[in-house]
């Protein structure tokens, strides 16, 4: 009897999940500041875990008879319209209005799962960076791996490396790995545990493409923080996490060669985790230029929506009802020369 209590107050936890009142009167002051009007209809989304959208990215390694059928028959449709700048043949994915999640996969040995469940946001940081065969790619944050697992919806790169700097998620990393990629792709993909600021210094000039999903302040989690005493550390390490980001920046920066272009991404409304750590980076790295990204914006606008007033190398997608994406802030550089 003990246990069935536990298992419902555990269920009706899932389903009213905690404000943290702390988190919440941060993140009030913060955004009205910096988002004005746009705050209010996006705190709506963030604190109404019942309204959130989860979008069903496809497998191409696994096929699946019967399953974009299924998913049309429950109100999906194709995510992302033809017109993109940059959007490969083997990258589907589905979305509806309706909040709800479809049923997620267990990771079984040996057996590839036939798709991904994220937020849709989380796959333009994909698309900004339009990885080509046979290209070198860093991965510079992978875990847990949907980014990874996307690029590989992508294009078949050349060498594929996949960094985790912390333990437990390098492991959650390898698993989805494992879930989705088969064997002869696998050699492809190299999974380190390095510090991602060091890896500028030990891979100069290497790669081809980089994408620094960098670690943040993730407002949807950090909003539901059970703990309030976790919730006032973490608000305190906030300050940090941009100097962070920026040395990861400047690592990827120098993992760069010439000629080839990075893509910044965060899934924070945080102006000082964002478009601040980019104009740094703009101003203290000669040899880095912004790339226009604003034509994947407009081509995504009927699935999205983005905070006005950004410059054209970035983008940030605020989520609101029906369109429940996001945060997911991108931005899209190129490197021009040596340092």
């Amino acid at each position: 009897f003990l246990l069935s209590l536990k298992l419902e107050k555990k269920a009706k936890g899932k389903l009213q999940k905690q404000i943290c009142p702390v988190v919440l009167d941060h993140f009030e002051k913060q955004y009205t500041a910096e988002l004005g009007d746009a705050w209010s209809s996006v705190r709506d989304v963030l604190t109404s875990p019942w309204c959130w959208q989860h979008a069903v990215l496809l497998n191409r390694f696994s096929q699946s008879p019967g399953l974009e059928s299924s998913l049309a028959e429950q109100g999906y449709h194709p995510a992302f319209p033809t017109a993109l700048p940059y959007l490969p043949a083997g990258f589907r994915c589905y979305t509806r209005t309706a909040p709800g999640r479809f049923p997620a996969q267990r990771h079984q040995a040996g057996r590839l799962k036939e798709y991904y469940l994220l937020n849709a946001a989380s796959l333009l940081p994909v698309l900004a960076l339009e990885v080509k065969d046979g290209e070198n790619v860093l991965d510079l944050c992978a875990a847990p791996g949907g980014k990874s697992v996307a690029i590989l919806q992508c294009a078949c790169p050349g060498h594929f490396h996949c960094n985790e700097y912390d333990d437990l998620r390098s492991r959650w990393l390898e698993q989805t790995i494992e879930s989705f990629i088969p064997d002869p792709f696998i050699n492809l993909i190299t999974v380190s545990k390095l510090d991602g600021r060091q890896i500028g210094d030990l891979q100069p000039e290497f790669y081809d493409k980089v994408l620094v999903d960098a670690p943040c302040s993730n407002d949807r989690s950090w909003l539901f923080s059970a703990d309030p005493q976790q919730a006032v550390l973490r608000l305190m390490q906030r300050k940090e996490l941009s100097s962070l980001q920026f040395q990861l920046l400047r690592s990827a920066v120098q993992a760069l060669r010439p000629g080839g272009s990075l893509v910044y991404s965060t899934c924070t409304l945080s102006r000082a985790e964002n478009s601040d750590v980019i104009n740094l980076i703009l101003s203290s790295c000669r040899n880095v230029m912004p790339v226009d990204i604003s034509g994947m914006a407009r081509g995504v606008s009927q699935e999205f929506t983005f905070l006005s007033g950004m410059q054209q190398h970035e983008l940030l997608v605020l989520p609101e009802k029906g369109r429940a994406w996001g945060p997911m802030y991108v931005a899209k550089l190129k490197k021009v020369s040596s340092s």
